[in-house]
């Protein structure tokens, strides 16, 4: 699947005193460490970040980019404090169809493509799907068409009742941790649109489990993380997944990507899946 720009910009919701000692403070307090312990990372004094915090001082560019970096304040929201201490955006936000991020996207196709049989997909920062690979095919079979309108959203598409919720057998586990997952991600960014989105699927109805319908496994598995249990044509496959990010991004689009793949959390899933190959 190509790589395609969704448009969807992510912006923050924070405190009503938008200077930048109080937001400042309010990501320190967030990250639970204290002026002491910050000055101290940062190569500074207790009393130089009280004098910012309360607005008696006005930090430096270096200083709020060194403080944000320290206090691991997402890309996004360093521009916001850059902005708030009159200096500007020192993170560009590129869009990804620009030809700027020619091999970014071309190395991300080739990378989920390595994973085929494997489901892989790219996502941004509400979870809309950029890219995907062909292993992703398998999910959409009877999903209703409504959401499969792009853009392609990776939580509506598990949790609708209308998506794949009703074939996945350990839904409750599987639901709980993906709302988990957007929890924590809201504490880091506080994006707006993705507190929009948690609250939508977190009210989704869940559909009741047939019981009886599903055989268990012959053998128990002793799986080494959560899976997720998906029915696939009379076959109960099991995933694991693994989340990558890009290191040290500079810039906004880059720093909210995803790396997302499902890899075999069983051995007759890994038949099953490698049976598909041509």
């Amino acid at each position: 699947m190509t790589i395609v720009a969704t448009g969807t910009a992510a912006p923050t919701t924070g405190p009503p005193d938008k200077t930048v000692g109080p937001l400042l403070r309010a990501w320190r307090e967030r990250r639970r460490v204290s002026q002491l312990e910050l000055a101290l990372r940062a190569d500074s004094s207790a009393r130089h970040i009280s004098f910012i915090e309360t607005g008696r001082s006005r930090p430096s560019e270096e200083m709020v980019l060194r403080l944000a970096e320290h206090l691991d304040v997402p890309v996004r929201e360093r521009n916001s404090l850059l902005l708030a201490a009159g200096y500007a955006p020192h993170y560009p936000e590129t869009p990804l169809d620009a030809p700027e991020l020619d091999a970014l996207r071309q190395g991300m196709e080739r990378l989920i493509q390595c994973y085929e049989p494997y489901p892989a997909f790219v996502v941004d920062s509400v979870y809309d799907v950029v890219a995907a690979n062909r292993g992703m095919t398998m999910f959409l079979e009877g999903v209703a068409q409504e959401l499969l309108e792009p853009p392609l959203n990776a939580m509506r598409l598990t949790l609708h009742p209308e998506g794949l919720a009703p074939r996945i057998r350990n839904l409750p586990q599987w639901r709980g941790h993906l709302l988990a997952q957007m929890e924590r991600e809201i504490a880091l960014h506080r994006s707006a649109p993705l507190r929009a989105l948690y609250e939508e699927v977190a009210a989704y109805p869940v559909p009741q489990q047939k019981h009886g319908h599903h055989p268990e496994p012959a053998d128990p598995v002793p799986y080494f993380a959560l899976p997720m249990q998906i029915e696939h044509e009379g076959r109960t496959l099991s995933f694991v997944s693994s989340i990558s990010t890009f290191n040290t991004p500079m810039d906004v689009t880059v720093a909210e990507l995803a790396i997302e793949t499902l890899l075999p959390a069983d051995p007759a899933t890994v038949k099953y899946l490698q049976s598909l190959m041509p």
